[in-house]
């Protein structure tokens, strides 16, 4: 049977974030609230975390999942060289919707995926708890693959109730889009994606040109 967690003023209670951050720990899924949707997620070290959300989703492995950390330094641990747009643009937006595709350190995550796209969320508490679990989260939207992702609690409960063992309840999230995507991976930096930050908001770190 599922158990629910639920979020109080904006917080976890200690003992709760003790025990979910063993419960990752695990290799355990979790379904929770972002700044955006409700996300899926398990930590990212584990393959078998990886595995079971493609199945649940439906979702082709050769996607790669989005990653969530509690800090800047954390996302350090995990990628290869970042060049000096990284360090600007995540100090103007982070913690928030900003997704950064980066090089992967070589055998720090499972597979042979030589990029990750990261970003440090908006939520105190989530950081909090990503720190105590001790690696990056993976955080895809918590839907079926193709469908629209979700900001009402009791919708992603109905779909995942009887297939992931412990939610996060924080009410309905903002729903309205999803975190802006850039690659910094090539020679100059591509927005893949926009979303909640607006590419006007982005242009004077993008336009200086080569990273």
């Amino acid at each position: 049977m599922a158990r629910i967690f639920r979020l109080v003023e904006s917080r976890l209670k200690d003992e709760e974030e003790k025990l979910l951050a063993a419960i990752l720990n695990q290799g355990e899924l979790l379904i929770f609230p972002t700044e955006t949707f409700y996300g899926l997620g398990g930590l990212a070290i584990f393959p078998a975390v990886h595995e079971k959300i493609f199945e649940l989703k439906g979702r082709q492995a050769e996607k790669q999942l989005p990653f969530c950390a509690s800090d800047l330094d954390m996302v350090l641990q995990f990628i290869d060289e970042p060049p000096s747009l990284f360090f600007s643009l995540a100090r103007a937006f982070w913690p928030g919707p900003l997704t950064l595709v980066l090089r992967a350190r070589e055998g720090v995550l499972p597979g042979p995926q030589k990029t990750l796209a990261v970003r440090v969320p908006s939520p105190a508490w989530l950081r909090q708890l990503i720190k105590r679990a001790g690696s990056l989260l993976i955080s895809t939207s918590a839907n079926l693959s193709g469908q629209p992702p979700l900001s009402s609690f009791d919708d992603v409960y109905r779909l995942f109730a009887d297939r992931v063992e412990f939610f996060i309840d924080g009410g309905k999230t903002t729903g309205d889009l999803p975190s802006t995507i850039v690659d910094l991976t090539g020679s100059k930096a591509i927005c893949l994606r926009e979303g909640k930050i607006p590419l006007a908001e982005l242009s004077p770190f993008l336009s200086e040109g080569k990273l």
